[in-house]
């Protein structure tokens, strides 16, 4: 099904910034109210921006120059969610809202489960570099926030709303031809692979780097088509292969199956393939950017519209969310209106800050642009 759902802290996981940084000397630099921000909170929530992935995959450096145009925009930003933080944790203290452990692990329970093993989901969370304890901190502020919203206003979405919506997006409710394939995973990036060697022998040449490199991916391509015979003799067993041996563990826990998937939501190569496949047929040892794999396509299927009882649940569930983050932003609003807030170093003042970027927009034309998405934060 077409799931059009928002994740209500998908949207707001701005608020809760953690992370990690060396320990310097500490100073107040802002105060919400009687909230103080100190600068190794505010180091600890931009450490967690600078070091994330899209970032690095847009190839900027937040640490490299604290006083680019790009670094002062994180800056204005990580303060504003400082103190957006700093107003919610003072009005859910207000309200007395809390997280019981056995809310916390009833949640835990219903997230893993769709993980198939707790091992599985920890091999999920390896991968992504989120530490268990991070997951079941972030997991305890998500639910807070979701029980703070309900203390403000119960929403509720009936089905004639719901209907309204089908028939006003009915676009959003076609799908185009799709597959339902399973695959075994088999992981070889070379990049990853040239790294962790490195990372073993650092004294390496590159001409060994390299053929290190080719001998690994070859070893881990020989594995793939090991298996890819297995199954080819018992395609009845792919399932339990699956499990056993694939690397992807989310839908390893499914027996490989990824369900029903248009084209373009796979990497080409992987899609081409498997939109090429006839039901019940097994795939030579497929390469991709995530490495070897053999597929399996069970099923196909013409495109069409998803009906609105197919659809409902869903749309209710994202019109309920949307109504939420409504209700949420206008409480941020008028909390922020009342708040006193005080900046105690101009340096993460977003005034100061304003005037940083437009400086440097004004000496160089090319950044014009970016400096005009950095629109002034209405702070006191």
């Amino acid at each position: 099904m077409n799931k059009i759902k928002i994740a209500l802290y998908a949207i707001l996981a701005m608020f809760i910034l953690t992370g990690c940084s060396v320990k310097q000397k500490d100073s107040d630099i802002l105060k919400i109210n009687n909230t103080v921000i100190t600068k190794n909170e505010f180091d600890k929530a931009y450490e967690t921006v600078a070091s994330g992935k899209v970032m690095g995959q847009m190839g900027i450096d937040l640490k490299k120059d604290p006083e680019n145009i790009f670094a002062l925009m994180m800056r204005e930003q990580v303060v504003s969610t400082l103190i957006v933080k700093a107003l919610l944790n003072e009005e859910m203290e207000k309200r007395k809202i809390d997280v019981s452990k056995d809310e916390l692990e009833k949640v835990e329970k219903e997230i893993i489960s769709k993980f198939g093993t707790k091992d599985q989901f920890m091999q999920v969370m390896k991968i992504n570099g989120v530490t268990y304890d991070k997951f079941k901190q972030d997991l305890k502020e998500e639910i807070k926030l979701k029980k703070f919203v309900d203390s403000i206003a119960i929403v509720s979405v009936g089905d004639s709303v719901a209907k309204k919506y089908y028939e006003e997006n009915i676009n959003k409710f076609k799908y185009p031809k799709r597959v339902r394939a399973s695959h075994i995973l088999i992981s070889a990036n070379p990049e990853q692979i040239k790294a962790s060697i490195k990372e073993a022998n650092k004294d390496i040449s590159d001409s060994e780097l390299d053929k290190k490199t080719k001998d690994k991916m070859t070893e881990l391509k020989k594995k793939a088509e090991s298996i890819q015979e297995e199954v080819k003799k018992s395609p009845s067993l792919f399932a339990k292969i699956a499990k056993e041996k694939s690397d992807d563990v989310v839908s390893a826990s499914r027996g490989g199956d990824l369900g029903f998937f248009a084209k373009e939501e796979m990497v080409e190569d992987f899609a081409n393939k498997a939109f090429s496949m006839s039901p019940n047929t097994i795939s030579e040892v497929i390469q991709t950017p995530y490495g070897y794999h053999i597929i399996m396509v069970t099923d196909r299927q013409e495109a069409g519209t998803y009906s609105f009882e197919q659809s409902k649940k869903d749309i209710i569930n994202y019109l309920e969310s949307q109504d939420k983050v409504d209700i949420l932003k206008n409480k941020i609003e008028n909390l922020r209106q009342d708040a006193k807030i005080e900046y105690l170093d101009n340096n993460y003042n977003p005034e100061e800050i304003q005037k940083k970027i437009r400086t440097l927009a004004a000496k160089n034309p090319d950044l014009k642009d970016i400096a005009e998405l950095a629109a002034p934060t209405d702070n006191k």
